[in-house]
């Protein structure tokens, strides 16, 4: 197949990223996809369930997600359909877990490259595949956690670890919510920002 006829430019763009982040373990590989399609991915979400707080957070989860299976990504279709899938699917799951009053989920949306991306829900019950997928998940976040300074570490153990509301982690601490959200923001930046630079990964 000759991918050139496939593929628009951007896409042949990404799949060069994905192989220096795969074959090369290129830091800065992976932060140039995270950087094209943060945005989108957000925005993507947040129509999903109305929370900018957790908008921010699920879409941490799908990049972290995306790039712990990205050797296992195939270019018969574009990163940013499967990477919309992965980000969709896994808030399809934090929304039934939730309950939460959102959009209605027969909804399709459209990639950065014209495609349609279907949400398909998943079963209530995670079947072995998915298991290992989530402990993995669990693994690299914690692995970035361990990255954070001293002070950020136990607001992201309590929101993504012990699954704590923000609410709950501002009475655990004793801290105003206000305070807490804000520095949940920064160490949700710090993350992003341990992706992007390849220092603190080598």
């Amino acid at each position: 197949m000759d991918i050139k006829k496939e593929f628009s430019e951007k896409a042949l763009q990404d799949f060069d990223l994905i192989d220096r982040a795969v074959n090369n373990q290129d830091q800065q590989a992976y932060g140039s996809l995270m950087s094209r399609y943060k945005r989108p991915v957000y925005h993507m979400i947040l129509k999903m369930i109305r929370n900018v707080d957790d908008a921010e957070d699920l879409t941490i989860e799908a990049f972290a997600k995306a790039f712990k299976n990205l050797s296992k990504f195939k270019k018969d279709y574009t990163f940013s359909t499967w990477l919309f899938r992965i980000a969709t699917n896994n808030t399809i799951d934090f929304i039934r877990k939730k309950k939460l009053d959102t959009m209605s989920l027969d909804t399709s949306y459209t990639d950065e490259g014209g495609e349609s991306v279907q949400i398909n829900i998943p079963d209530d019950k995670l079947n072995p595949q998915e298991e290992a997928i989530k402990s993995q998940k669990v693994e690299l976040m914690r692995y970035f956690v361990n990255k954070l300074p001293a002070k950020y570490q136990k607001l992201v153990r309590l929101r993504y670890f012990k699954e704590f509301s923000y609410e709950e982690i501002a009475t655990e601490l004793d801290a105003p919510l206000g305070t807490i959200k804000a520095q949940l923001h920064r160490a949700r930046e710090l993350m992003s920002d341990l992706v992007k630079d390849k220092k603190e990964h080598i």
